[in-house]
């Protein structure tokens, strides 16, 4: 049997939302190549926090299992400490979230501009020009003197 890229859990996020929290403890560390005490750990110290079945046992998702595969990597291979990696993780996470704030002020303007279009190719072409009238800039001087005096 052939792995794809990204191995075992790849596999499995694509038969499963990649947030949706299936994996017991056990089968997320054997994933990651940790031991669970690692998992437990790590939950610990609010680097990857797993979602929760009523009882209290933690479930892992793939995403989570592609987090503790970074962590592990940021630790090992560019010897980063746990508070580092916590920090990374959180201003990652702030970046995706205003990543996708901007996503949504783009759709919404977008959105506004086209209904201006819209109103704007509603209005009879002979109006136009009179509920927008057109005005050259001028560079003419007023002088005004107050009273009424000339």
């Amino acid at each position: 049997m052939t792995m794809p890229p990204g191995g075992p859990a790849a596999d499995v996020g694509r038969a499963v939302a990649e947030d949706a929290p299936v994996f017991v403890i056990s089968v997320a560390a054997e994933l990651a190549g940790m031991h669970a005490q690692t998992l437990r750990q790590y939950d610990r110290l609010g680097l990857v926090s797993p979602g929760r079945t009523p009882g209290g046992g933690r479930r892992y998702s793939p995403r989570d299992v592609a987090l503790l595969r970074e962590v592990q990597r940021l630790s090992q291979e560019d010897g980063v400490n746990l508070a580092g990696i916590k920090r990374i993780i959180e201003l990652e996470s702030q970046v995706e979230a205003l990543q996708a704030r901007v996503h949504e002020l783009l759709a919404e303007l977008q959105h506004s501009e086209n209904r201006r279009m819209a109103a704007e190719a509603a209005v009879p072409a002979v109006y136009r020009a009179d509920l927008v009238p057109h005005r050259r800039p001028s560079s003419a001087l007023v002088v005004w003197r107050p009273g009424g005096s000339r």
